[in-house]
């Protein structure tokens, strides 16, 4: 099934409704960054999570930073989602796996740490970004991002997230995320209603697994609310736009001195992306080309 978001409305448009799968573009985190299970399940719900959370932004260029720091053995796990339908990110730590929960599942709670922050920063695409924090109440992703969204941007959310693996491969992965819009906000008979059907539902990624549609995982949760589901598809996509361009202007910003030091002492420079792990290999004429810039940028500094 191809990764792909969709959204709906219900209860004449006091509900809105998006799905997401991101099975393929978890797959694809998970190969790039070499991540365990823990991580990849960590990773990749906060992925789905960030689409989610992009797609009522109303630019292309919009984008949504979400960044976990608990106490777990994780360390830092970050995202960065566009309305655009791309998204990256990292966890600090990708080899770390830890035994099975009480429940038999992937321990993402202990892996990201119940103590700790989470940091959104919503950028619209124009003027300064909005950047919210709110302390971590699991670490399990889904709950943290919900009380996020209920005590930050007021609105209430019921949100499933979820990522399946066996056999060493991503099997199903997405979201679902269902909100109240501001002129119901106050409807607690509506909120309960929409707590009560997501907590009903048997498991995300099972439903995937069965193959629905994310059509009818919104007629099963709201088709008795006056549902539209929208006929536009979005896909949805890993992708990261680091560049060998921008590679030399992040090492341009280390100044002649540090530059001449590579150059003397490794003949070159090597640069992971921390976002999809590609590799950029420096050769020595690209950094004397770098302090030669640097050096002429000075000299004409000094002249004016």
């Amino acid at each position: 099934m191809v990764d792909q978001l969709v959204r709906a409305t219900a209860a004449g448009g006091a509900i809105r409704a998006v799905g997401v799968i991101t099975t393929r573009l978890v797959a694809e985190a998970r190969q790039r960054h070499g991540l365990s299970y823990v991580a990849t399940a960590a990773l990749g719900r906060t992925m789905s999570a960030g689409l989610l959370l992009a797609s009522n932004m109303k630019r292309q260029s919009a984008r949504v930073n979400i960044r976990f720091q608990g106490n777990g053995p994780l360390g830092t796990v970050f995202v960065d989602a566009g309305r655009d339908g791309t998204v990256r990110g990292y966890v600090d730590q990708p080899g770390v796996e830890l035994p099975p929960n009480a429940r038999g599942k992937l321990d993402v709670s202990q892996a990201v740490g119940s103590q700790g922050y989470l940091y959104v920063l919503r950028d619209n695409g124009y003027g300064y970004p909005y950047a919210s924090t709110v302390e971590l109440v699991s670490g399990e992703v889904g709950e943290d991002i919900t009380y996020y969204l209920s005590t930050s941007e007021q609105t209430p959310s019921a949100l499933a997230l979820g990522v399946y693996l066996e056999g060493g491969q991503v099997q199903a992965a997405g979201g679902l995320l269902l909100q109240i819009l501001p002129k119901a906000a106050a409807d607690e008979e509506l909120i309960s209603v929409l707590e009560s059907r997501v907590s009903a539902l048997s498991g995300f990624t099972p439903l995937l697994l069965a193959g629905r549609q994310l059509g009818d995982m919104f007629q099963e949760l709201l088709g008795d609310m006056d549902l539209t589901v929208f006929p536009e598809t979005q896909l949805v996509r890993f992708h990261c736009g680091c560049n060998f361009d921008r590679v030399l202007g992040a090492l341009k910003m280390l100044g002649v001195g540090e530059l001449q030091s590579m150059i003397h002492q490794d003949d070159g420079a090597e640069i992971t992306c921390h976002f999809c792990s590609s590799v950029f290999r420096a050769q020595r004429n690209h950094l004397e080309q770098l302090v030669q810039e640097l050096e002429q940028e000075a000299t004409s500094r000094l002249g004016k």
